[in-house]
């Protein structure tokens, strides 16, 4: 299979970041693995594997207004050899809140850290390196400080690394998750397997909230979805009826200019804003449920 590399160099940790992100979010042709690492301080490079040649020109229109602190992209070919394993070797850990999001190849420094969690890329969406997993690990930290919840529940779970980092933060608590792509179900039974929370984390396949088993699981105290705005939009007043009064929903898979649709929506549903956080160009809303 051919392969090729996109190499762009950033000034900084903060110039990196959001472009790690927009390569992983872009889908023209969407890339098989985004990595970001430390070159040399205070120098970061962001390395986007494809398997067909991405055109320097969108990346150039992509990356537009990002600013300084950006070397030109570089796209090279790869020799034929085991791209997956040499890309996710790539990844470094992550500190998003409470949690550290790691792969495989960095396992032993981590075995005894108790948020701790182990997702490698793949298929599924969730490896913690993207701004809204992140932002949603932080959102669970945060709340977690000072409230309990126990149901919970991670609508298009991907990885399942927020059901996951839900059990991990909150030992009580039942946790289930769910996702419309059965290979990403699957990933993230095998993630719950690995991660030692999978008697307490179900998953199912499921669009929405329309199975069964999510509607005999309701109400939930706490309902994570990192999804995307339009499903979010259309699902907010399924969200309220789901979530128990005073539940709260965090909500990401947002650009920036796309909260205020959002936040407006759920507003007019019954959700009070406690929180919007905001890093590279994305967003995570955390909004309370003032209904029953």
């Amino acid at each position: 299979m051919p392969l090729y590399k996109l190499r762009i160099e950033a000034a900084d940790l903060a110039t990196g970041r959001p472009i790690a992100d927009l390569l992983e979010a872009a889908s023209t042709p969407p890339a098989l693995a985004v990595a970001l690492f430390e070159l040399a301080p205070p120098t970061y490079v962001v390395e986007a594997y494809y398997d067909q040649s991405p055109s320097l020109d969108a990346i150039a229109r992509l990356l537009d207004g990002l600013g300084a602190g950006l070397g030109g992209p570089v796209l090279e070919a790869v020799p034929d050899t085991n791209w997956v394993a040499l890309s996710q070797a790539a990844l470094p850990p992550i500190s998003a809140g409470r949690f550290i999001v790691h792969g495989s190849h960095d396992r032993a420094c981590f075995a005894m850290h108790r948020r701790a969690i182990e997702i490698e890329a793949g298929e599924a969406f969730g490896t913690g390196h993207n701004a809204t997993t992140a932002l949603c690990l932080e959102a669970l930290s945060e709340l977690v400080r000072t409230r309990r919840f126990a149901h919970v529940l991670d609508l298009g779970c991907g990885t399942a690394i927020l059901a996951i980092a839900a059990a991990r933060a909150l030992p009580d608590a039942r946790v289930l998750a769910s996702d419309n792509d059965a290979i990403a179900t699957a990933i993230g039974r095998d993630n719950a397997r690995l991660n030692r929370v999978a008697q307490r984390v179900e998953i199912v396949t499921a669009t929405g909230f329309a199975h069964a088993r999510l509607r005999r699981a309701q109400p939930f105290d706490l309902v994570l979805a990192n999804i995307l705005p339009g499903p979010l939009i259309a699902l907010a007043q399924q969200m309220r009826r789901a979530l128990a009064r005073s539940g709260v929903a965090v909500l990401s898979g947002l650009l920036d200019h796309q909260v205020r649709e959002v936040v407006q929506t759920y507003r007019a549903c019954g959700f009070r804003l406690l929180r919007c956080t905001r890093s590279g160009g994305w967003a995570a809303l955390t909004l309370l449920n003032t209904r029953a």
